[in-house]
C-alpha cells in the first residue's frame, strides 16, 4: 500500500513539474530530471528496481514506435545528408571523445566501458527539444532533421552500446569474429520491421474497437522488440521500420475514433515513461551516491562536468562547421551560410530518456556502472537544465525564419479536399440539410483558391456559429441532467455526439 501511495504521489508531483514547464516555455522532461535529483534526498523513498533486461524494452519500444510513426519518409529523404551526419557521424564522434575523455579521468576504466558511457550519452532527445519547440517555433526543416536525428542516433548509438556492453562483460572484443552477424542482424531488421508492419496492418484492419485497436498497439511495441532481442536483430531498426511502414498504411483502414483516442493514450504512455525513468534512475542516485566517496566522489563529479563539457561542445563542432557547406545538408540552396540555424541545432542537443534507459539497462555486474550511471544521470541533467532551459531565449534571439511549408501544402491540401467534398455532393438529393453543405464548401473553396499557392482558411465558415451551437446544446442537456429529466447514461450518450460535433468544427490550434 505504501508504494502505491507513492506512485499517486509522484505522478501527481510530475504533473504539477509539466504544467511548471510549459508555463516557463521549458522542456517537461528537465523538470522531471530535478524531481529525480529531489527523491534522491527524500528519506522513506522504497527500494526500487527494474531489471536491466526489462528496461530498453520498456521505456525505448513505445517511444520509439510513437517516434516513428510520426516520421515522414519525404521529409527525411530531402534532409538524408543533415539527418545521417547527425544520427551516425555525431554519434559515433561523441561517442569516442566521451570515452578519451572517461579514459584519461578514469584511467583504470576498461576502454569498453568508456566507449559504453560514450553511447549512452551520444543521442539527443527529441522529446525534451519538441517540448520546447512548441512555444518557441523552430523553421521547420531543422525541426524535421532534429526529429529524424532522433530516430536513427539511438540505433547507431544503441548498436556501438550493445557491442561496447559485450565486451566489457566478456573482458575481449574481437571485431572481425562479431562483424558479419552484426552486420547480418543490421540488415535482417531493415527487412524484417516492414514485413511485420505489413501483417499487422492486415490482421487489425478489421479492429475496430478503439481499446483493443490501442492495446494491440502496445502488444506490437513491445513484442517485436522482445522477438528482435531474442533473434540478435535490431530492436531500434526493427521499431522504426514497423512504426514508419504502419503509419504509411494504416490511416486508410483505422477507424477515426481508434485514431483519435490513441494519439491521446500514446501521449500519456510517453509522458508516464519519462517519469518512471527520471524516477527509477533518481532513486539508484542516493546509493551510488553512498558508495562515492572521498576521491571516488571528487573523480566522479570531475568526470560528469567533463562528459557534460564534452558531449555539448562535440556538436557544436559537429554541426557549425557544416553550417555554409550545402553538399552536408544544413545549408539550402540559393540560401546565405548563417550561424544562426547551426547553433539553434546545436543547442537542441539535450539528452533524454533513452540515455537513462541505457544507463538503467548496464548488467549490475558491468565494471563502473556507479560511475556510468552517475555520469549519464548528469550529463541528462546538466543538458536538459542548461540546454533546455536557454533553447528558448536563444531561438527568440536568433530571429530564424521560415518559409512556412507546411502551412502552404495544407492549404493547397485542403482546398482540394473541399473541392473533392463538394464534387462528391453533386449527385445528392436536393434537400436543405445538403444545399446547406454544398453552399458551405463553395465558400470554403472560394476563399482558398483566392488565396496566394491555394492557402485555405483554417476552418470551414460555419464553424464558429457550429461551436456557439454546440456549446448551447450541451448546456441545454446539462440542464435536464441536473433537473433529473434524464440520467447520466442519456447524458453521457449525447456528450460524446457533441463532443465529435464541436472538434469536427474546431481548427487544430484550438484543440
Amino acid at each position: 500500500m505504501l508504494i502505491f501511495e507513492w506512485v499517486v504521489g509522484v505522478l501527481f508531483g510530475a504533473v504539477l513539474l509539466a504544467g511548471l514547464a510549459r508555463r516557463l516555455g521549458a522542456p517537461y522532461p528537465a523538470f522531471l530530471a530535478l524531481g529525480g535529483v529531489g527523491l534522491a534526498f527524500v528519506p522513506g523513498v522504497p527500494n526500487l528496481r527494474l531489471d536491466p533486461e526489462l528496461a530498453l524494452a520498456l521505456f525505448l519500444a513505445p517511444v520509439l514506435l510513437d517516434a516513428g510513426f510520426d516520421a515522414s519518409i519525404r521529409d527525411l529523404k530531402e534532409n538524408w545528408r543533415a539527418v545521417f551526419g547527425l544520427a551516425v557521424g555525431a554519434v559515433a564522434v561523441t561517442t569516442v571523445a566521451v570515452a578519451v575523455v572517461a579514459k584519461l579521468i578514469v584511467p583504470d576504466m576498461p576502454l569498453a566501458a568508456c566507449l559504453v558511457l560514450g553511447a549512452v550519452v551520444a543521442p539527443p532527445d527529441a522529446v525534451a527539444a519538441l517540448a520546447v519547440l512548441k512555444n518557441a517555433p523552430m523553421p521547420h526543416r531543422l525541426a524535421t532533421i532534429l526529429r529524424g536525428e532522433s530516430l536513427l542516433n539511438d540505433a547507431a548509438s544503441l548498436l556501438i552500446y550493445r557491442l561496447a556492453v559485450a565486451a566489457a562483460m566478456a573482458g575481449t572484443f574481437h571485431p572481425i569474429e562479431v562483424a558479419p552477424a552484426f552486420l547480418l542482424g543490421v540488415v535482417a531488421s531493415l527487412a524484417v520491421g516492414p514485413v511485420l508492419g505489413v501483417i499487422f496492418v492486415a490482421l487489425t484492419r478489421r479492429i475496430t474497437d478503439p481499446a483493443s485497436a490501442i492495446v494491440m498497439q502496445f502488444v506490437a511495441a513491445f513484442g517485436i522488440w522482445l522477438a528482435a532481442e531474442r533473434l540478435d536483430l535490431s530492436g531500434v531498426l526493427t521499431i522504426v521500420t514497423f512504426a514508419v511502414t504502419v503509419a504509411r498504411r494504416a490511416p486508410g483502414v483505422t477507424a477515426p475514433r481508434a485514431r483519435v483516442i490513441s494519439y491521446a493514450v500514446w501521449d500519456t504512455a510517453v509522458f508516464v515513461l519519462n517519469v518512471l525513468a527520471f524516477v527509477l534512475i533518481g532513486i539508484q542516485i542516493d546509493p551510488i551516491r553512498d558508495r562515492l566517496t572521498g576521491a571516488d566522489a571528487l573523480q566522479a563529479l570531475i568526470l560528469a562536468g567533463a562528459t557534460f563539457a564534452t558531449v555539448v561542445v562535440t556538436r557544436l563542432a559537429w554541426v557549425l562547421p557544416t553550417t555554409g557547406m550545402r553538399g552536408l545538408g544544413l545549408r539550402q540552396a540559393g540560401a546565405p551560410a548563417r550561424l544562426g540555424p547551426g547553433l539553434a541545432l546545436s543547442w537542441a542537443g539535450m539528452r533524454g530518456i533513452v540515455t537513462v534507459a541505457a544507463a538503467l539497462a548496464l548488467p549490475a555486474a558491468f565494471p563502473h556502472r556507479d560511475l556510468v550511471v552517475f555520469t549519464a544521470f548528469f550529463t541528462v541533467l546538466g543538458t536538459l537544465i542548461v540546454q533546455g532551459l536557454t533553447l528558448r531565449p536563444l531561438l527568440a534571439y536568433l530571429k530564424l525564419e521560415d518559409d512556412d511549408p507546411v502551412g502552404r501544402e495544407t492549404g493547397r491540401a485542403r482546398a482540394a479536399a473541399y473541392k473533392a467534398a463538394l464534387d462528391s455532393l453533386a449527385g445528392a438529393e436536393d434537400e436543405p440539410a445538403t444545399d446547406a453543405l454544398r453552399a458551405e464548401f463553395r465558400a470554403a473553396l472560394a476563399e482558398a483558391e483566392e488565396h496566394e499557392e491555394g492557402r485555405a482558411p483554417e476552418s470551414l465558415p460555419a464553424d464558429a456559429a457550429r461551436r456557439h451551437a454546440v456549446e448551447a446544446a450541451r448546456d441545454a442537456v446539462l440542464a435536464l441532467r441536473r433537473r433529473g429529466r434524464i440520467g447520466d447514461d442519456a447524458y453521457y450518450l449525447l456528450e460524446e455526439e457533441f463532443d465529435w460535433a464541436e472538434l469536427s468544427a474546431t481548427p487544430k490550434a484550438e484543440t
